[in-house]
């Protein structure tokens, strides 16, 4: 309709369960448009239904993000329509020993968790600049901090858990590279949340308290209306990373020099 406002258009990934859904299911509320992908047709079709329902336009990607050919697909969504948000959700865990995890699974997970992300944010974020506005929201985890973790119940994560902290550290970097562009980055770090994810595992989580993944989207979406990069919804004490940041700068502003540190010694002595 001639001079109606115009919704703001979101592409959330892996739309068709757990939090992905929760991301569009709460952007309609808000009253923004969707494009959903993910690669179960019968889900997506039937959240686009109740998107639909709920008075938001919803558009649907059945693709494979795994795939050259859905990467592509997904990309041309970024790149060709004025999106004011790119939740990148879609992800897979294949949590397994590195020494056995099959050549086809590793390929999955630095394709889906890494390639798939870098690539559909440099899709969209052009745009964005040039628009002024916008937003890249990328669903990491809490094991993307879990390196020199030593804590019980960790599954077996090498490359799941060094996808997420590559995208933690990437958000950060883009984030610096876009202040004052108008356009907005999130990295949101689950922790346990009520999904699928972890069942397709084929582990079971039924009897470990979980936080509901709409608690987690309300979470994040809150920090990205305040402008939180590192979003940690269910961390009470936001200086407990502060203090992570805090030690990384004193880290680098010690070890950035031309001299080996004095505890090696002198050459020769």
């Amino acid at each position: 309709m001639s001079g109606a406002q115009q919704r703001p258009l979101a592409f959330v990934t892996g739309a068709s369960s757990g939090i992905g859904l929760c991301y569009a299911r709460a952007l309609a509320a808000r009253g923004w448009d969707l494009v959903i992908g993910g690669r179960r047709v019968e889900r997506l079709d039937a959240l686009a239904r109740e998107l639909t329902g709920a008075g938001a336009r919803a558009e649907t990607v059945v693709a494979d993000l795994a795939t050259a050919e859905g990467l592509a697909a997904h990309e041309a969504i970024c790149r060709d329509r004025p999106l004011d948000l790119l939740v990148n959700n879609a992800a897979v865990a294949h949590y397994m020993p590195f020494a056995k995890l099959p050549a086809d699974k590793l390929d999955e997970l630095l394709q889906v968790n890494t390639v798939a992300v870098v690539k559909l944010a440099r899709a969209a974020v052009e745009g964005m600049v040039t628009r002024g506005r916008g937003a890249i929201l990328n669903v990491a985890s809490q094991l993307a901090f879990s390196g020199a973790a030593k804590l019980p119940a960790l599954p077996a994560r090498v490359i799941y858990a060094s996808t997420k902290a590559f995208l933690v550290a990437f958000s950060q970097l883009l984030a610096a590279e876009l202040e004052g562009t108008g356009v907005k980055v999130q990295v949101v770090c689950p922790g346990v949340v009520v999904s699928e994810f972890h069942s397709r595992q084929g582990i079971d989580m039924s009897g470990r308290p979980r936080l509901p993944a709409e608690e987690l989207v309300r979470g994040s979406l809150a920090d990205l209306d305040a402008g939180v990069l590192v979003s940690l919804p269910t961390l009470e004490d936001p200086a407990v990373f502060d203090e992570i940041a805090a030690a990384q700068g004193k880290l680098l502003g010690q070890s950035l020099k031309p001299t080996l540190a004095s505890r090696y010694g002198r050459e020769g002595s």
